[in-house]
């Protein structure tokens, strides 16, 4: 599903696990999925992600969040700039 997706935008190093590849990984449980933000208070953080990792950091651990900001702007080969 997410190797189709890398593939169509040439992004080279993402979309499978595997070794030397950007590991970017959800861990949830789909029976816990929550949105908590609402119109009154927006900057809420969803409930039921366990774990994220993005570039191989944990940006999510134990449903809290960590504090790295390991994310980057993807930019494929028709950005022009």
């Amino acid at each position: 599903m997410t190797s189709l997706a890398a593939q169509k935008f040439q992004l080279k190093d993402r979309g499978l696990l595997k070794e030397g590849m950007a590991a970017d990984i959800v861990i949830f449980d789909p029976n816990e999925i929550t949105d908590k933000a609402t119109f009154e208070q927006p900057h809420q953080y969803s409930a039921g992600f366990h774990f994220v990792l993005v570039n191989g950091q944990f940006v999510i651990a134990d449903g809290k969040h960590t504090g790295v900001k390991s994310g980057t702007t993807l930019k494929g080969p028709g950005f022009n700039r």
